[in-house]
């Protein structure tokens, strides 16, 4: 490599700076990537406030509105399922009743045997049974409504062949004055099961408040019938004066559960909806605060 002549090094020096080697160009500082959020990210500092004025806020009034309309709705729906439930339900309770009332009839003791348990399905079943009613054991049950009208059951105990204790109700009265005594000598019975009830207050003055078995054990004797028969009819035939009961039905019956479940659901629907405002209105008055870069996040090195 040959070094430069003395004239060219001389006229080098007298062109100056930014001739020849021409020096670089200053460097620009470039964007922090570290501090730089996209535009999605930017969002305006709401401070810290209270519940009553986070909800006074026009868009937590307007977010009120519309979810109290969709709450209305969904109450709305519910209470039209909860008709249809009723509706429905009732249509088959009137199926299963014409059903029972048309069923023949069975020795009771094919079906329930005293002192023994009385399950469920044993409601509404039609029996027959003969025996001999004990006048003397009558008992006046109050507090039953019957056709709209609160009045009292006559019950009576049937003594069968084999010496078993049936609880009979063999009719309504709208007042004592109104029960006669039964048939007198042996009498065919027929009619339909309920289960017995849970213990009331005990037989007083020839009235009890509960069909139950336990407490008729300590007035009648036994062995008893965990359940009570409610007359269909009685050869010899009973008095007028007595009205008959329809066949019994399990409690619930005269609703249908899928319409009870629709109307239970858009009932729970309505009331997530007010609470998912309520949810809103604390997260507003918790405020907001920019997220944080990576680097305020980072613990220091």
């Amino acid at each position: 490599m040959t070094e430069p002549s003395p004239a060219t090094v001389a006229r080098e020096r007298a062109a100056g700076p930014g001739r020849g080697h021409p020096d670089p160009p200053p460097a620009v500082d470039a964007p922090d990537p570290v501090h730089a959020r996209p535009a999605w990210e930017q969002s305006e500092r709401r401070p810290p406030t209270t519940m009553l004025r986070a909800a006074v806020r026009p868009r937590m009034i307007v977010l009120l509105v519309l979810l109290l309309a969709a709450a209305a709705l969904c109450a709305r729906l519910g209470a039209w399922q909860l008709d249809r439930a009723q509706v429905h339900g009732a249509a088959a309770a009137e199926r299963r009743t014409a059903e029972l009332v048309a069923v023949d009839a069975v020795p009771i003791d094919d079906v329930l045997v005293p002192q023994t348990t009385f399950t469920g399905e044993l409601v509404g079943r039609k029996v027959a049974v003969t025996g001999t009613y004990d006048a003397g054991g009558q008992l006046l049950v109050t507090g039953r409504a019957h056709d709209g009208t609160t009045g009292l059951l006559v019950l009576t105990p049937l003594t069968t062949t084999d010496g078993a204790v049936l609880p009979v109700v063999r009719g309504w009265v709208a007042t004592p004055a109104d029960a006669d005594a039964p048939p007198a000598g042996t009498v065919d019975v027929t009619g339909y099961l309920q289960a017995s009830e849970q213990a009331g207050t005990g037989v007083a003055d020839g009235q009890t408040d509960a069909i139950s078995s336990a407490e008729l054990l300590n007035s009648w004797g036994g062995p008893i019938y965990t359940g009570y028969l409610v007359v269909a009819s009685s050869d010899p035939a009973q008095s007028g004066s007595v009205a008959l009961l329809d066949p019994p039905t399990m409690p619930g019956a005269g609703l249908n559960l899928q319409n009870l479940a629709y109307a239970a659901q858009w009932w729970i629907f309505g009331a997530f909806a007010v609470l998912l405002w309520l949810r809103l209105v604390r997260d507003e008055a918790r405020g907001s605060q920019p997220a944080p870069g990576p680097d305020e996040s980072a613990p220091p090195a």
